[in-house]
């Protein structure tokens, strides 16, 4: 009896710690799936969502033909983009940002994309490449000088990374920057700049020290209007042909010391941990344009009418149609997904690339349906689907070709 007694005490105790264990254990892993994947977008995303769509429909569609055939810089547009803060989405507020988080910043893209690529391009290289990279590796002094105006929008930012012989691989840098003491000397040409002569601010990658390879290369931001600095003609370009493309050229250009990102070296690192963020942003380009195109070829072929019936009603076209919306809605998730590993700090290198690999091959597929389900229509401009398609082509080149990501997946998959 005396055991029993022993026994029973003990025994409940198990029992109690034991169930309360699982009682917390369950509610802790319900919340924590509750957060991780639940789809509907808050209040405040849905109102960013919804300012770009009506900024993209009432301010750029109106002339996007006109800019693209005339390959003219969206200036005012981006202007008036700034205005709704949309130039330094991420920027924290103190730095003249919007402080939003990266979810914020791709589901603006989007919209913005589905209208016009030329446009979203010059927001993403603000956002992705420039002000990102200045305030997360900037020095305060560099965040106050440079960062705010290109995060109030009152200046815009540049990245200049490709060279005549160093695309894919980034490593062969033939840029130099001479180290003179209190300033670096800079020579050398950058290829495919966008922003390139609308911008005020580069972010430079040169080579300061060769015998290092890659570690020797540094980050420097020079202005426009520093002596030696020239910008190259205008490129003529397949797509995107709003956003201005540029040859760079930089002879004895002076840059002083204090313009130079992080430590001596840092330049390439500093180009990678940008880029796998940039990624993201044309991931979602890419997505707005796949998506621009669809919403168009749905709305085409509920009025198109052939053999009696709306060309929607026909299998052949309502099957593409349900590839597109299965492809695109899947894109989405691969996007939001690398934006919500970045808001979570956490690793998005794997993430980026896999979203920008497969939103850019969903937007060059889907893009080329759009203008089939048009038929004849779909080559005229007018209806817009043969300028989504031009556009779509470069999601998979620049800023890490469709290759490229495809090496940063498999390293990452067999590591």
């Amino acid at each position: 009896m005396t055991g029993s007694k022993q026994f029973a005490p003990a025994f409940l105790l198990h029992y109690f710690t034991t169930s309360l264990f699982h009682y917390f254990t369950y509610y802790y892993f319900r919340g924590l799936i509750h957060r991780t994947m639940h789809f509907e977008l808050s209040e405040e995303h849905k109102s960013v969502q919804q300012a770009a769509r009506e900024f993209a429909q009432n301010v750029l569609k109106p002339g996007v033909i006109e800019r693209d055939e005339l390959q003219k810089f969206p200036a005012e547009e981006v202007k008036q983009l700034a205005e709704l803060g949309f130039m330094g989405m991420m920027v924290s507020p103190e730095y003249g940002g919007s402080g939003m988080d990266t979810l914020s910043y791709v589901i603006a893209m989007e919209e913005i994309s589905k209208i016009d690529a030329s446009t979203s391009v010059c927001m993403s290289v603000n956002n992705s490449l420039v002000t990102w990279g200045l305030e997360a590796f900037g020095s305060e002094e560099q965040k106050r000088k440079f960062l705010v105006p290109l995060a109030n929008g009152e200046k815009i930012g540049a990245f200049c990374l490709s060279e005549p012989e160093a695309g894919s691989d980034a490593t062969s840098q033939r840029t130099t920057a001479i180290d003179m003491g209190d300033h670096y000397l800079l020579n050398g040409t950058k290829n495919w700049i966008t922003n390139g002569s609308s911008a005020s601010t580069y972010l430079v990658m040169a080579q300061t020290d060769a015998a290092k390879g890659h570690k020797g290369i540094n980050c420097l931001i020079v202005e426009r209007g520093m002596p030696g600095f020239i910008v190259g003609a205008k490129e003529n370009k397949l797509g995107i042909r709003g956003s201005d493309t540029h040859t760079l050229m930089f002879q004895d250009v002076k840059v002083p010391k204090e313009n130079r990102i992080g430590e001596d070296g840092f330049g390439f690192k500093f180009a990678m941990k940008t880029l796998s963020g940039g990624r993201i942003g044309i991931a979602a380009q890419a997505l707005g344009i796949a998506a621009g195109a669809y919403e168009l070829a749905l709305a085409y072929s509920k009025e198109r009418k052939a053999f009696g019936k709306e060309i929607s009603q026909h299998q052949a076209i309502a099957f593409k149609l349900a590839d597109m919306a299965t492809e695109i809605e899947a894109a989405r998730l691969l996007v939001y997904k690398a934006a919500w590993l970045k808001d979570q700090h956490m690793n998005y290198d794997q993430a980026s690339a896999i979203a920008k690999l497969y939103a850019s091959e969903v937007a060059m597929k889907h893009t080329v349906e759009a203008v089939q389900i048009h038929g004849g229509y779909g080559f005229v401009k007018e209806y817009h689907v043969e300028r989504l398609m031009r556009d779509a082509k470069i999601t998979q080149i620049y800023e890490g070709t469709s290759e490229v990501q495809k090496i940063v997946i498999s390293r990452g998959v067999l590591s």
